[in-house]
């Protein structure tokens, strides 16, 4: 297990880095050091590729103190035997964004090659952010060039299936984003009545398929 870094993330937070890659094994462990950071009762945490923030509240536990908890928990925090749930999300998708063609050109490849390359992918579930129901996926080919928009859209429709260099991911809600946009899912990654409310979790094995 490698070493891990702790340093203060404000007055209430501390910030646990793992190795910086994006791997499942290292993000399995950062959801791990933030699942048992809760447990412990300190607060909330959140964890991201290789990294968790923990919270606490400074009155009740001095900010010294909870980087030595921190420290300590993380020493002892494996990643979990293994980081994948079991469970297989497949997203019906239509491939008509209006990013389709520049990002193909940009990589090299026809639309149709860019279609079939990202429909048949499989990637993981990393972790949830940005907004509920958004999870970050990695396992993206390599060979599909798609760099952040220099200026990010206004408003991104939900439902957006959208890639980033290394990741692909689907807009849950109306919202601005620089992603770029391949196609449109009808899939409802977020429904807060339902149990879990999010279609798509950590560990995950997420699939695209390509619909007419």
């Amino acid at each position: 297990m490698s070493p891990s870094r702790v340093v203060a993330f404000g007055e209430g937070a501390v910030l646990v880095e793992l190795e910086q890659r994006i791997d499942p094994a290292v993000a399995a462990r950062a959801a791990a050091i933030a699942d048992a950071w809760e447990a412990l009762g300190h607060g909330a945490a959140v964890p991201t590729y290789a990294a968790a923030v923990l919270r606490f509240d400074p009155l009740a536990l001095a900010p010294r103190d909870a980087e030595s908890a921190a420290r300590e928990l993380a020493a002892r925090t494996p990643a979990p035997a293994s980081a994948a749930t079991g469970r297989v999300v497949e997203i019906p998708t239509r491939y008509d964004g209006p990013d389709l063609a520049e990002t193909a050109a940009r990589s090299g490849l026809s639309v149709d090659e860019l279609v079939r390359t990202h429909s048949h992918g499989e990637y993981h579930a990393y972790f949830l952010g940005f907004m509920p129901g958004f999870a970050y996926l990695g396992g993206l080919d390599p060979r599909v060039r798609a760099p952040r928009l220099g200026s990010p859209r206004a408003r991104v429709p939900a439902g957006s299936v959208a890639v980033i260099d290394g990741q692909t991911a689907i807009y849950p809600f109306d919202s601005p984003g620089g992603w770029r946009l391949l196609g449109r899912t009808e899939a409802r990654l977020f429904d807060p009545g339902a149990d879990p409310p999010t279609l798509i979790r950590p560990g995950d094995t997420v699939r695209f398929r390509a619909i007419g």
